[in-house]
């Protein structure tokens, strides 16, 4: 007992941590002040994650909250993103004289996430997800006189005010089935015998919240041209609250899981983004708007994981992108240098018979980590996009002529499927036990997708000539044209007047288009 209020006192204090350091943006030595609580905050939310999983591992309460496993997870995540984010962000603003109304949001927006994370009451964690929305848009506003930042931002708002309106319908739909705004204790029901239509409208309207969060295809548009943004709101938005979509997908995963029509929904509309977004990022040049691409499609990845039952794999990718997206973004300004470095090393595209052997290779390695991890009972579809991705490593070693070469590119191989099993593995340990369904044409589904990508990707790049890959090429080039037509449709709705600007068209920063 007194570990359990111990442990639920000290994460009511790392929660409360951003909102402190966001009061304090009115006093001298406010960016150093914050770094010294968030730094803090992070080294306490290690321990407090160690007292949750290895002590209370049913999770410590709080009034109106409730610290589990996967919650503190998902916590120490977000208090390592806010450290990097802030201390890059203390540097990126040393000379704007506005920096005191940029970590002040940017610390509302963290506190909004962590309140979320945490929540246990169904109108606790609407009232912060709605938090969450309205502080980045302040962050995504912060240059108000940039047009494209502002028709992002608008269409962001838009979005975001629909999706609040589903996760309340949402969540107004299992009050009235449970009578209760515990989410712990609806939760609990589940898996149940009986699913009726409030259940299955509640899951349906979650998975429709998840598809906007995570800007899913068509209405991906605000999330590419956000990068408006300076570089410290991107990276806090790609690296966290964009996947708060798969956050609520996991946590009401005992619902979630017992509806066919909300999974069916997620794998259709999720997996053919996951698709689209990774070709259309293979044909843009901007760095920021190549990320922003990826993580359309990484975040449809995560969120078709879900709908294949994989929560645990979902959670896995939802932390590993956190952490590669923040880096990406705030190491985004060497992507010169690196580009330099791989135009001098002049690689090749690897020749049939290197391609023959890394196929023939990765399918041997993939199919005995399957038969060791029992994998042959869950969906095989995750199995063939990793088998793809070591096939697409190998071939470049294997295209190589001398053995140490390609001895390398084994070793390679078998750390890459020997670090993902063993992470997919333990972050089992963090999640919902839920019984698993595996469903045949799911797992056909995304396999068929993943095909599609790996031919459609090795086309463009071995016969960029062909008439057919220039005209797709052209086609994914410019997003489908899906954007085009989703904003046009959002003015006709909420017209807006876009700032005016001195600047001459030609000196607008280029860093989106």
């Amino acid at each position: 007992m007194f570990t359990d209020h111990l442990l639920a006192s000290l994460w009511l204090a790392i929660i409360c941590l951003p909102l402190i350091s966001a009061s304090c943006c009115y006093f001298l030595q406010r960016w150093r002040i914050a770094g010294w609580l968030i730094g803090g905050g992070l080294v306490t939310s290690i321990l407090a994650w160690l007292g949750i999983v290895f002590v209370q591992s049913q999770g410590a309460g709080l009034p109106l909250f409730y610290i589990t496993p996967l919650k503190a997870s998902v916590l120490v995540l977000i208090q390592f993103i806010a450290f990097i984010v802030l201390r890059y962000a203390q540097a990126n603003f040393s000379g704007d004289p506005d920096n005191q109304r940029f970590l002040r949001w940017l610390m509302l927006t963290v506190f909004s996430v962590m309140v979320t994370v945490s929540s246990d009451n169904l109108l606790v964690f609407w009232l912060s997800w709605l938090g969450i929305s309205l502080s980045l848009h302040q962050l995504l506003m912060f240059y108000p006189n940039r047009p494209r930042a502002a028709l992002a931002a608008h269409k962001k708002f838009i979005l975001a005010r629909v999706a609040e309106l589903l996760l309340a319908l949402s969540f107004g739909l299992l009050y009235l089935a449970h009578g209760s705004l515990s989410i712990s204790a609806i939760l609990s029901h589940y898996p149940s015998a009986y699913f009726g239509w409030q259940q299955q409208c509640a899951a349906v309207l979650l998975a429709m919240v998840a598809l906007i969060k995570c800007a899913q295809l068509p209405l991906h548009g605000w999330l590419i041209q956000v990068v408006e943004a300076p570089t410290p709101v991107s990276s806090l938005l790609h690296a966290g609250v964009i996947n708060m979509g798969g956050y609520l997908l996991i946590l009401f995963a005992p619902i979630f899981d017992q509806s066919g029509s909300a999974k069916w929904l997620v794998l259709v509309v999720a997996g053919l983004s996951t698709v689209l977004a990774a070709l259309i990022m293979m044909t843009r040049v901007s760095v920021k708007v190549r990320l922003a691409w990826s993580t359309t499609a990484q975040m449809g990845l995560m969120l078709s994981e879900c709908a294949l039952g994989l929560y645990q794999l979902a959670l896995l990718h939802l932390l590993a992108h956190s952490f590669y997206k923040a880096h990406a973004f705030l190491n985004s300004g060497d992507e010169v240098n690196i580009f330099l470095r791989r135009e001098l090393t002049d690689i090749q595209l690897p020749s049939l018979k290197a391609w023959i052997m890394s196929i023939f290779t990765s399918v041997i390695l993939v199919t005995l980590i399957v038969i060791l991890v029992g994998g042959a009972n869950h969906p095989l579809s995750p199995w063939l996009l990793v088998g793809m991705a070591v096939a697409q490593t190998l071939a470049f070693y294997f295209n190589e002529p001398t053995e140490g070469f390609m001895t390398n590119g084994l070793i390679k191989a078998l750390l890459l499927l020997g670090g993902y099993t063993v992470a997919k593995t333990a972050s089992g340990f963090l999640v919902a036990d839920i019984p698993f369904n595996y469903n045949l044409a799911a797992d056909i589904w995304m396999g068929l997708l993943f095909l599609s990508l790996f031919s459609v990707y090795q086309t463009l790049q071995y016969h960029p000539s062909n008439p057919m890959a220039r005209r797709l090429f052209i086609a994914l080039n410019a997003g489908l044209y899906l954007d085009e037509w989703v904003t046009s449709m959002t003015l006709k709705c909420w017209p807006l007047h876009l700032p005016r600007t001195k600047t001459p068209v030609g000196s607008l920063p280029t860093e989106a288009l």
